[in-house]
């Protein structure tokens, strides 16, 4: 089928816009729904258009719209709009904190509980594998043994601190229900070094 055939067979001339092409195929098809034949022939006519149309594009003999993309020519996206947050917190700290998974809690929860009934029994043992866990948690995060280390040293150090200062306000309970100030002391500091290894990276 000849340009000129394809042309006269959506029934428009060479000066057609695209609107106008897509529109009058859009058109006969629709007319000619039942005819096989005659959409095929409508969708012939309509490809052949639109190869001479790209094949006079690549000639240069159809300017193109500045509007129009090519895959060749690099455009600039556009800028993203970041909304910027009012309470942002510091870098340093959102590098320290962690957003862990429910098993991320779970297990260290689990392996903290035991030591901590441990250490009602033996305190300084039950400490010492407290420690050993959460330098374990800590370390398999950011495979970061000092930093580890540091935040392990102070979470024993505020825990004993903290539970013994806590563990002397309320001694005459303590001694109702049989328990020790420093297996008190001991199971605070389980809950800050749980806190830590589960927290924070």
């Amino acid at each position: 089928m000849s340009d000129k055939n394809a042309y006269e067979r959506l029934g428009l001339d060479e000066s057609a816009s695209f609107d106008e092409i897509q529109e009058a195929r859009n058109r006969l098809v629709q007319e000619h729904a039942g005819d096989r034949k005659q959409v095929e022939a409508i969708e012939t006519a309509y490809d052949a258009i639109l190869m001479d149309r790209l094949r006079m594009r690549q000639e240069g003999k159809i300017k193109v719209p500045d509007r129009i993309r090519f895959p060749e020519r690099l455009v600039e996206p556009p800028p993203e709009f970041a909304p910027t947050s009012v309470n942002k917190t510091p870098d340093w700290l959102q590098r320290l904190i962690d957003t862990p998974s429910r098993g991320d809690i779970l297990l260290p929860a689990a392996v903290f509980a035991g030591t901590g009934l441990l250490s009602l029994s033996v305190p300084s043992m039950g400490l010492a594998l407290g420690v050993g866990a959460s330098l374990y948690f800590l370390n398999r995060k950011e495979h970061k043994f000092g930093r580890a280390f540091l935040l392990t040293l102070i979470g024993l150090v505020v825990g004993v601190v903290f539970g013994l200062q806590i563990g002397q306000l309320i001694a005459p309970q303590l001694t109702q229900i049989s328990l020790a100030t420093e297996s008190f002391a001991a199971l605070v500091t389980f809950v800050f070094l749980w806190l830590i290894s589960s927290f924070l990276r």
